[in-house]
């Protein structure tokens, strides 16, 4: 059964091999994209099919729709302002929290700038900290984003960074956080 197949496509490839030598190389180059051209067509034919008619089902009714909450009040947004400051009485505590995630970062860290403010239109009251820290570029972020995260009312309002020499892998920088308290209740 093998060898009478073979006898069959004998001629057709000798045809092949006659037409491509006559026809030349771009020619052939030129049938096969069109072959490639259609057998993609073929392809993407029934899927273009599918996708039509997932595009054609009817959207779902308003009702089923999840509808998101109002936007909060401006009242709202001050009572959630003031519920997420830090308490006056505790900021010797959160210094403390800044000292400890300093130190966890491998940096050294030997003693900060403590100053209080208040803002009277607000009634709340700040607390500013310069913290001097020595260590690697990439320590040092990491120290600051870990204090914004471990205290939600601190803002970090300004680093800025001292090197000695370019190929100096130890890094002088300075922080200045400000914790945003209120009075105990």
């Amino acid at each position: 059964m093998k060898a009478q197949s073979d006898i069959q496509l004998a001629p057709l490839m000798l045809a092949l091999r006659l037409f491509a030598m006559r026809a030349g190389g771009a020619a052939c180059l030129a049938v096969a994209l069109l072959a490639a051209g259609l057998a993609t067509w073929a392809w993407l034919l029934p899927q273009r099919a599918a996708l039509q008619q997932e595009l054609a089902r009817p959207l779902p009714s308003a009702s089923a729709l999840v509808e998101a909450p109002p936007p909060p009040t401006a009242n709202e947004n001050l009572s959630l302002f003031y519920a997420t400051l830090g308490e006056k009485r505790h900021a010797e505590q959160q210094v403390k929290t800044l000292f400890d995630l300093a130190g966890k970062a491998g940096l050294a860290l030997n003693q900060g700038e403590y100053k209080f403010g208040y803002d009277k239109a607000s009634t709340v009251t700040t607390y500013q900290i310069v913290l001097p820290v020595k260590g690697s570029y990439r320590n040092i972020w990491q120290f600051a984003l870990e204090a914004l995260a471990a205290v939600p009312f601190a803002a970090l309002d300004e680093v800025s960074f001292r090197r000695d020499t370019i190929a100096d892998p130890v890094v002088e920088a300075r922080l200045r956080i400000t914790l945003y308290l209120k009075e105990a209740p």
